[in-house]
């Protein structure tokens, strides 16, 4: 095969990978908009049927009939906020696949400092202590997403370690090869199985039981996206009961970033 035949297979490789991420973000858009109107049918008509149900005789709405249809309705309600959030997320990873990076210099520390600020209302009442370098590197990102990306991080941070008497969570800088910079956010919260580490970053992933701590698993999946758009990684390792380490690498280049 001739140089100027493997530059055009090369090209009709890349547009076949390009239509095919355009066609998947198109499925995510159209399945995160067209949903909403069934899910708001099912929660509207359910609170009527629960008015319905509330205006029988009250010996009748006490009956174990009318108290196991309510309790119906509660799990069909909780089921379809659910589902809403987990839409939310949908719509959040399209937002961040296609919205146009404008990317400049942002202080990783006065990021975090924001993120934390953000996430004031999940800290009031607990006592976390935050360990964070004084050496975080300058990011060439996005600052809305690298917000969008650190509220997540730092989110998890405090979710998983609200059992924990003495929560700490550290950022420091890391060491990374040339061309990139890297920092980490530790924990020390519940941790979590390393043999399930590789579906961690998946859409809808949990690996928690919903009852022990809330969310729908779109976060890491966000962090993610919003990694690869700026030509970064992200990845994470964990002991159970033992806490939590993300690691971010991120390019020095801005070049490399996935400006759309």
């Amino acid at each position: 095969m001739t140089p100027e035949q493997l530059r055009a297979e090369l090209a009709r490789s890349q547009q076949q990978v390009a239509d095919m991420a355009a066609a998947q973000e198109e499925f995510l858009r159209a399945v995160s908009h067209d949903l909403r109107a069934p899910l708001r049918h099912v929660t509207s008509y359910g609170t009527l049927v629960r008015e319905v149900l509330g205006d029988l005789p009250p010996e009748v709405v006490q009956g174990a009939e009318v108290q196991e249809a309510l309790g119906f309705l509660a799990t069909m309600d909780q089921s379809a906020r659910r589902m809403g959030l987990m839409i939310d997320g949908l719509q959040a990873l399209v937002r961040a696949s296609r919205a146009p990076l404008r990317l400049q210099p942002v202080p990783l520390a006065d990021a975090m400092a924001q993120a934390r600020a953000t996430l004031a209302p999940a800290e009031a009442g607990r006592a976390v202590e935050w360990r964070v370098g004084t050496d975080l590197p300058t990011l060439w990102a996005d600052p809305t997403q690298l917000q969008d990306l650190l509220v997540q991080l730092l989110g998890n941070a405090l979710k998983f370690t609200r059992s924990v008497a003495h929560a700490c969570i550290t950022v420091s800088a890391d060491a990374a090869p040339a061309g990139q910079v890297a920092f980490t956010v530790q924990d020390n919260g519940v941790g979590f199985d390393p043999a399930r580490a590789g579906s961690l970053f998946g859409v809808f992933q949990r690996l928690h039981r919903e009852m022990e701590f809330e969310g729908v698993g779109t976060g890491l999946a966000l962090c993610r996206a919003i990694a690869q758009r700026h030509g970064a990684e992200v990845s994470a390792t964990a002991v159970p009961g033992a806490g939590c380490t993300v690691r971010v690498s991120w390019p020095v280049n801005p070049a490399v970033a996935k400006e759309s």
